[in-house]
Parts: C-alpha cells; sequence; structure tokens
C-alpha cells in the first residue's frame, strides 16, 4: 500500500515536487555527513602517522639524572606482553651552527641497531643510512661522529650529506673564568624529511654512543622508547610496563602526551557530525511536509480503508513506511555519492594543497566502517522520527468527517 502511494501520480504536482526535495535534501545531507567525517579522519590518521613516525607509543623515563643498567631494562620490556621492541635514547636542547647559519635543535641520542625497531625514522631518510652513526663513530675521537639532521633544519644552517657542523651543549663544563660551552664538531651523514615541519625544522639524531660522550653520560640514557603492537591500545600495554618495572620508572603513552591535541581532533570531529546532522534534520522537515499532504491528499481512500475494518496501527506504518523509504532512498544515494566523490579524491587529487603550508600535498578521505554506519543509522533514524506526526494524524482520521461531503 506505501509503495502505490509512493509510486501513484498525484493530484497536486507540489506534492511529488516536496517528495524528491527531501530525497535530495537527505542525499545531500548524508553525502556531506560522510565527506567531513572522512576529510576529518583521513587528517587525523595522517597527523598520527607523522607524529607516530618520529616518536615511540610509549615513553619510559626516570625521576633522577638518567637511567642506568638500559640495556636490561629494555630486555625485560621486550618480554611485556603487547610490547614490540624497546629502544634508549637521550635527549637534550643543543645548538647547531655552520659557516652559513646558526639554529637551536633537539639533539636525540638513538641506538642506529634499534631505534628503526620503534621509530620510523628510515623511511623518512632522504639521503644516508642509519647505520652510519655507528660506523663513523670513534672512541678516539679521530673521526668526526655522525648527524643526520631535518631537511628544514639543513636548510637554515645551509649543510648537506658530507658538510660538517658543530653542536653546543648549554650544559658546559665548570672552569675557573665560569662556565665553558660543551662543543663538538659532527658531519652531517644524512637528512631526513618527516612531513611535521616542527620535527624537519628542529631535531636531529647522533648515536648513543656519541651523545654519552659528548654528554659526559657514560653508563647513563634520558629514556626509554618503546614500540607497542597496536598503537591505538597503548594504555593497557603502559599498565603493564609500570607494572613490571615498577614505581621508580615514570611510563607515559603518546595518548598522554599529546592528549590535548588527541582531544581536540575528537572534539572538533564530534562538533562537525552534530552540525552536520543538521542538514538531515533540514530535510526530515521536508518528509514530514510531504507525508501531511500526501495524508490530507488521501483523506477518502484513508477513510475508506478505515471502514472496512483497517486499523489506526495499520494505517500509521502506511506512511511510516513511506517516511522511511524516501529517507532509506535519499540516505543511498547520499553514500553512493560521498563513497563516489571520495574515491575520485583519493586517486585523482582533485584537491590539492600547498606543500609550502601544510604538510600533506592533497586531502585524503579515509571512510571507516563505523562512521558510515553512523551516518546511515542516524539518517534513516531521524527519517524515521519526521513520520510520526503525519502517520498519528492519518491514524486519527475520522471515516465520518472525511467521507460527509463525498
Amino acid at each position: 500500500m506505501a509503495g502505490r502511494y509512493l509510486r501513484a501520480k498525484r493530484k497536486q504536482a507540489f506534492v511529488s515536487l516536496i517528495t524528491l526535495i527531501s530525497v535530495i535534501g537527505v542525499a545531500i545531507g548524508v553525502m556531506a555527513l560522510i565527506l567531513v567525517l572522512g576529510v576529518m579522519t583521513g587528517f587525523t590518521n595522517d597527523l598520527l602517522e607523522k607524529i607516530l613516525g618520529a616518536n615511540s607509543h610509549i615513553v619510559i623515563t626516570g625521576y633522577g639524572t638518567g637511567l642506568e643498567d638500559y640495556d636490561r631494562t629494555c630486555a625485560a620490556l621486550e618480554q611485556v606482553n603487547g610490547v614490540v621492541a624497546a629502544s634508549p635514547f637521550i635527549l637534550t636542547q643543543v645548538m647547531l651552527s655552520s659557516e652559513n647559519g646558526i639554529a637551536g635543535a633537539v639533539l636525540q641520542g638513538i641506538d642506529p641497531q634499534g631505534a628503526g625497531r620503534v621509530i620510523s625514522i628510515e623511511s623518512s631518510l632522504k639521503s644516508g643510512r642509519l647505520e652510519e652513526l655507528a660506523e663513523r663513530h670513534s672512541v678516539d675521537e679521530l673521526e668526526l661522529p655522525g648527524i643526520i639532521v631535518g631537511s628544514e633544519l639543513a636548510r637554515t644552517l645551509g649543510v648537506t650529506a658530507g658538510t660538517s657542523l658543530t653542536v653546543v651543549s648549554p650544559t658546559g663544563l665548570l672552569a675557573p673564568t665560569g662556565m665553558v660551552p660543551r662543543w663538538k664538531k659532527f658531519l652531517v651523514t644524512g637528512i631526513f624529511e618527516s612531513g611535521m615541519y616542527e620535527y624537519d625544522n628542529g631535531m636531529a639524531y647522533i648515536s648513543l654512543e656519541a651523545a654519552q660522550q659528548f654528554l659526559k653520560m657514560q653508563g647513563r640514557v634520558s629514556g626509554i622508547w618503546v614500540r607497542a603492537a597496536d598503537a591505538h591500545t597503548t594504555m593497557p600495554v603502559a599498565a603493564a610496563i609500570r607494572a613490571a618495572l615498577g614505581p621508580q620508572y615514570h611510563v607515559r603513552d603518546w595518548k598522554e602526551m599529546h592528549r590535548n591535541l588527541y582531544a581536540a581532533l575528537k572534539l572538533e570531529k564530534t562538533a562537525m557530525f552534530i552540525i552536520l546532522v543538521l542538514i538531515i534534520i533540514v530535510a526530515a522537515f521536508s518528509i514530514v511536509a510531504s507525508l501531511v499532504m500526501m495524508v490530507n491528499e488521501k483523506n477518502r481512500e484513508i477513510a475508506i480503508l478505515k471502514s472496512m475494518g483497517a486499523t489506526a496501527p495499520g494505517i500509521m506504518k502506511i506512511f511510516m513506511i513511506q517516511g522511511l523509504v524516501i529517507g532509506t532512498v535519499g540516505t543511498l544515494l547520499g553514500l553512493a555519492a560521498g563513497f563516489t566523490l571520495a574515491w575520485l579524491q583519493n586517486t585523482q587529487e582533485i584537491i590539492k594543497l600547498a606543500g609550502d603550508v601544510y604538510y600533506i600535498p592533497s586531502l585524503t578521505v579515509a571512510i571507516g566502517f563505523w562512521d558510515t554506519l553512523l551516518v546511515t543509522v542516524c539518517a534513516i533514524g531521524i527519517s524515521f522520527l519526521a513520520t510520526i506526526y503525519p502517520a498519528l494524524q492519518a491514524a486519527r482520521l475520522a471515516p465520518v468527517e472525511a467521507l460527509r461531503y463525498e
């Protein structure tokens, strides 16, 4: 019955136009919602990939001047369930100078053999190899130790692979004339580009042994990097590490270290979802108008059905199904349009971004299953709610009043 009502020719063409507008309105709302959620998911994934490429999933530090016996601690960490790899590091603020410039940077001493299992530095190298940090290091200091700098930092300093620079540490040596800064020359053996301007413009890597000698930290490190099996479930792994190591270690996962950014991204996605749902709600008003006008048009037919024994719930179902069909068709059309536009953007890169402003060359649309399900349920649910008032109006129609003048 509902299908026949939808397919039947209207006495008033305006009713059919309102129905068509309702379908198009729902489709546009669903398409916009699925695309915006996909763009925000893709942006979040790209951003987290860049952050987690240069940082570990979990960072372990001590409460004193550094961690000792770190090799044994790393071995113990790799036995914890959910831990893939662990690697020690040294972190300090330094000043880098060359013949062409000077800049501040974060200097990280890493284990060339183990750091690649924890952070994605090897995949971001534009030139050089991570192993060269260990190959060039010499205990007698007759050969300059190697250093890998970010691409933007290299541009600021005017250095390339094969040139030297000076590293100056603010933690200097105490002399009779006062505090003398500690400095040492390094040879640039590689340049990396992570895609994050903050990292590329302010980060450099040297070998762990070179950092220990330069900073006089023999036998100690700043902390330990840990890579978990799943970057999105690091909290239980961090809890297991705390239980295994004890209270003398400070354990933080990446969500805790970047909680402001992570919370902002989630809040922004939620806010955009709520705002764009309003488009579907506006389309739902068109469904209400369409069904109300259809009820008015079908007064005589409804009265005849009631006089033949049709119940009020049965009449309600007819118009509820009509509204659901309108909402479902609009939702399916919107999903199809959204997936098509997302595919075109991901394959053809229709919308490009300025490389000197953004860290990604184009928008990435990542439409997830749960986002799709949420949008579908919301669109069909809102369409269903829009049918309640017109259906009640039809169910309350008195046959005598409708047929009095027939």
